[in-house]
């Protein structure tokens, strides 16, 4: 009988994880691609369980899981229990499937402390769990007879009418690329995840690889088929903004009473940041300052979005007062990745709003003063110290990783190598400061030019997508900015994919374009609606921009 364990765990140990991780990503391949309801639905439930497992055999032998293997029985049932639960609220939320939108974005930014794989690392259990659930709700609809015919929007089997052919050169190419639709987006998202589960294989930190695909790429990727088949109202939208508006001000004020105290929570390693600087950082209930920084910047994109299309002073005034108290605490953060983000987002919402020469003439004026501050406050901006001080260490990161592209440039080191591999070159260095905090060159050194390739062409096509249509809609605008946002703060601070905003932006705006640019009956409603409403009796507030 030892004998049987021992050869079965060398198996699951061995070559089990990878292929499992290749059969992952075939899963969410098929959720994300299948135009079929009866396909797409148990590709989803089986992922939902596979991913677990495979983190299960992978930390078995952790101090995490010390309880189960004292208490067997009682592991059993509490497993057991939670699973009840977990079914009774699928049945619920079979009925109602727009909760699913309103409990994402209540779960999106709640992240507990977890050991798994010898270090700690804040997962996003909540939203784990809602993800959980809305797939066994999808499932029960499916069964019921409700979900057959409703599969993601990239089933519409009908072939879209061909660009208009405007000649040889630039611009029949711009044509083409503007008429890419949904469908590609959701192809190069199973393309990207497909290749970062192969290139896992050869990979030196497979674990950390077999992690990000756990944690992150499926429940993510599950997330967006989810998001994507809602009927996203113009109410629904709303409740949405509203809620995250909440939230947001609610961590803000966290925020305060640490900047008052002078305490920080969640984050010992802040506490000794602090107390080795004269500036005092907050980060609320994210762990990372930079991390609370780009969720208050995203909130503040769409409340701006609303804020543009409302007519009613009194709404104005809200949304304004709302804006106030994110500003304050994103300037509590010290996050200049944050700050640049929403500048950005700002600048794509005035270039919608207004003519684009306009918002890039008011961008270089910001620009121009902002640098001149710089220049004028070389201590305080850290450009004393050089270029490695003054970005916290990031040059010599981003030195590194294009050296270790060079090295392999085609294929890379692998999937999750990129810490081993970088502190194998540089000896000493601690692996904390060793994670790249640029996702593009992230993606060079540890997937060479075919991830880098397929990360451009997904970037690119996503914010085509999303721009497409964007100034007839304050929705449609507000997420198009938050988007393009969000990768300039995922090459200044990493997490792309590993972001549930990413998923959550992708997912919103795809059932609002619907496939091939042509929304559903609920989202042709809500992409032509402003985020809020004017009261009846009074003047409409503008259908977008």
């Amino acid at each position: 009988m030892d004998d049987l364990t021992v050869t079965v765990y060398a198996a699951l140990s061995g070559p089990m994880p990878k292929l499992g991780v290749i059969a992952l990503a075939a899963l969410v391949a098929l959720a994300l691609l299948s135009p079929v309801a009866r396909v797409q639905v148990p590709a989803m439930v089986l992922a939902s369980v596979l991913a677990p497992v495979l983190l299960v055999i992978d930390i078995w032998h952790s101090p995490q899981l010390a309880f189960v293997h004292r208490h067997p029985a009682l592991a059993t049932s509490g497993a057991v229990g939670l699973g009840g639960v977990l079914i009774a609220f699928a049945f619920l939320l079979a009925r109602r499937p727009r909760w699913v939108a309103v409990l994402v974005t209540a779960a999106l930014p709640f992240r507990l402390p977890i050991q798994a794989g010898g270090k700690a690392s804040n997962l996003l259990v909540p939203l784990y769990l809602v993800v959980g659930v809305g797939v066994l709700a999808y499932a029960i609809e499916l069964v019921r007879g409700r979900g057959a015919e409703s599969s993601a929007p990239v089933a519409d089997t009908g072939r879209q009418p061909a660009p208009a052919r405007t000649g040889p050169g630039s611009a029949g190419l711009v044509a083409r690329i503007t008429a890419l639709d949904g469908v590609w987006v959701a192809r190069l998202l199973a393309l990207y995840v497909g290749l970062y589960a192969v290139q896992a294989t050869y990979s030196s930190g497979f674990e950390t690889a077999l992690q990000q695909i756990v944690f992150f790429y499926v429940p993510f990727a599950l997330m967006f088929c989810l998001l994507r088949r809602v009927d996203w109202t113009p109410r629904l939208l709303r409740t949405c903004l509203a809620l995250v508006s909440v939230l947001a001000v609610a961590f803000a004020i966290v925020g305060f009473v640490e900047y008052a105290t002078k305490t920080i929570i969640l984050n010992p390693k802040l506490v000794v940041q602090n107390d080795l600087h004269a500036y005092f950082t907050v980060n609320s209930v994210f762990f990372d300052p930079d991390i609370f920084g780009r969720f208050l910047a995203l909130v503040m994109i769409a409340l701006v979005g609303a804020l543009l299309a409302v007519r009613r002073q009194r709404e104005q005034l809200a949304l304004t007062a709302v804006l106030a108290v994110l500003w304050a605490g994103l300037v509590l953060t010290l996050s200049r990745s944050s700050l640049g983000a929403l500048l950005v987002g700002l600048g794509v919402l005035a270039a919608l709003r207004w003519r684009p020469r306009r918002a890039l003439i008011v961008a270089a004026a910001v620009i121009l003063v902002g640098a001149v501050a710089v220049v004028a406050n070389r201590t305080t901006f850290g450009l004393n110290q050089g270029l490695n001080g003054a970005s916290s260490g990031r040059a010599g990161l981003i030195g590194g990783g294009l050296h270790m592209f060079t090295e392999r440039p085609l294929w890379g080191f692998g999937s999750g190598a990129f810490v081993n591999q970088y502190t194998a070159e540089h000896q000493g260095t601690a692996t904390t400061l060793a994670a790249s905090h640029t996702i593009a060159v992230t993606i060079a050194a540890e997937q060479g030019l075919i991830g880098e390739l397929v990360y451009i062409a997904l970037v690119l096509v996503a914010a085509l997508t999303l721009i497409r249509g964007a100034r007839t809609s304050a929705a449609r605008g507000a997420i198009a900015a938050a988007f393009i946002a969000l990768m300039l703060h995922t090459n200044l601070y990493a997490d792309f994919l590993e972001d549930p905003l990413t998923w959550t932006l992708l997912g919103i705006g795809m059932a609002l374009t619907g496939p091939g640019g042509a929304p559903g009956e609920g989202a042709e409603t809500a992409a032509r609606e402003p985020l809020t409403q004017d009261a009846p009796g009074e003047p409409q507030a503008a259908s977008g921009y």
